[in-house]
């Protein structure tokens, strides 16, 4: 095999050895945490049944999310997104714990749960009717030709 020897033929092997290494190294997956959950040792310290609101924000700090209803619990949540290359990120770990208040403010229960636990839940859904159509001005104006009489001009 004959070595390459041209000093522009050389150039141009290190700049694809280049770029091939560019595009493989920029294949690699990377990772993304999201929010926050206490860990079990800051969770040995609430006890259900004693501690209040107040106690919990104070021993594992305030949540992000809080129940909708009537303040029923505090939420935490963390996730892990992993992103690789120009495919759509993907979640691979989700945990939420879940920490549910009495009507007077006390403990009554400490969930947790993971990706594999969740379902799909719409928390939103704004459908429009099938009937409705794209009509813009122009298209109702033109439309409305010949569905005039004499009688509604009045």
């Amino acid at each position: 095999m004959k070595a390459i020897t041209h000093p522009i033929k050389q150039s141009a092997a290190f700049l694809l050895l280049g770029l091939v290494f560019m595009a493989l190294s920029s294949c690699a997956a990377t990772y993304r945490d999201h929010g926050y959950v206490p860990s079990e040792s800051e969770l040995a310290e609430i006890v259900v049944g004693v501690d209040s609101r107040e106690s919990v924000a104070d021993v594992v700090g305030v949540p992000s999310t809080s129940g909708i209803l009537n303040d029923s619990g505090y939420y935490y949540v963390k996730s892990r997104v992993r992103h690789f290359g120009a495919m759509r990120p993907k979640e691979i770990e989700r945990e939420v714990l879940a920490i549910s208040f009495s009507e007077a403010g006390i403990v009554e229960n400490i969930e947790r749960f993971s990706l594999q636990d969740g379902n799909v839940v719409t928390l939103s859904r704004r459908v429009t009717d099938k009937t409705v159509n794209d009509n813009t001005f122009i298209r109702q104006l033109v439309g409305s030709i010949g569905r005039f009489s004499s009688s509604t001009l009045q």
